[in-house]
């Protein structure tokens, strides 16, 4: 009996080491992107954060002495409401979160927040690390409320007064992940802009495993870029599901689908 109780054991072990491995390296499903509509998009606006509330498009955009957060009527690209940061702050990613509006910036250690109904400055964070992208999360993860990048091989999930609750690595094909920038949540997963590419990653929240990457470099090619355009950055998804795409001083943003 305790011979069999022992091999048993044995197989059991077995069986957990060989289901861990095969999700470690399970394959990373590719896509493309297919352009189902396309809007124009402020070619000035150098975008750090994008996302949906309650109905209206907001954005966030960095560079210094250029960097704003405002409201945008989607189908006109025209901006409905803006506040100019002070000069001396670079702005980043941002989220809403209990109807309150947080701002990254990027070098200068500190984070904001702001009434998103009137862009009223609210308050100031201290925040120690480098802000990259930032997401609301869709119902709390614990003390969670809100996820965030670095630039590097991490993901942060912060409460709501921005401390790290806990954070992952993120790793694709068992290596680490650098530039991960803008986030954005969408049906439990967080999709995250690759600095300086033309890729999105899909990311498991819990393992921080990269399960699909997606290849947008048909939304405009590089050969049809002027030098005033910069990479792929800004990711939104409205309330129906649908998601949007733009890229830093791009004059277009795009309705897009998943194409395997």
């Amino acid at each position: 009996m305790i011979f069999s109780r022992k091999i048993y054991s044995l197989f059991a072990l077995c069986a957990v080491f060989c289901c861990f491995s095969l999700q470690a390296c399970a394959a990373v499903k590719t896509y493309k992107v297919k352009v189902l509509q396309s809007y124009p998009h402020d070619p000035k606006a150098y975008t750090q954060g994008l996302f949906f509330w309650n109905g209206t498009l907001y954005e966030t955009t960095g560079q210094w002495g250029q960097s704003s957060v405002r409201k945008v009527d989607l189908e006109s690209g025209k901006v409905l409401q803006k506040k100019d940061f002070s000069a001396k702050y670079f702005g980043e990613g941002s989220c809403i979160v209990d109807g309150r509006m947080y701002i990254l910036t990027w070098k200068n250690n500190v984070a904001f927040m702001y009434d998103p109904n009137t862009l009223t400055y609210l308050k100031t964070f201290s925040y120690p690390r480098e802000g990259w992208g930032l997401a609301a999360l869709p119902k709390p993860d614990g003390d969670a409320v809100m996820v965030a990048s670095d630039g590097k091989d991490k993901l942060f999930f912060l409460d709501r007064d921005m401390n790290v609750v806990r954070s992952v690595p993120v790793t694709m094909d068992g290596r680490k992940v650098q530039y991960i920038n803008e986030l954005e949540y969408i049906n439990g997963k967080i999709w995250a802009n690759i600095y300086t590419t033309d890729t999105i990653v899909i990311i498991d929240p819990k393992s921080g495993l990269v399960e699909a990457r997606i290849d947008c470099s048909s939304l405009i090619p590089a050969n049809q870029r002027t030098r005033d355009m910069d990479v792929l950055n800004g990711i939104a998804c409205d309330a129906s599901g649908n998601i949007y795409l733009t890229g830093k001083n791009w004059p277009k943003m795009f309705r897009v689908q998943l194409v395997k």
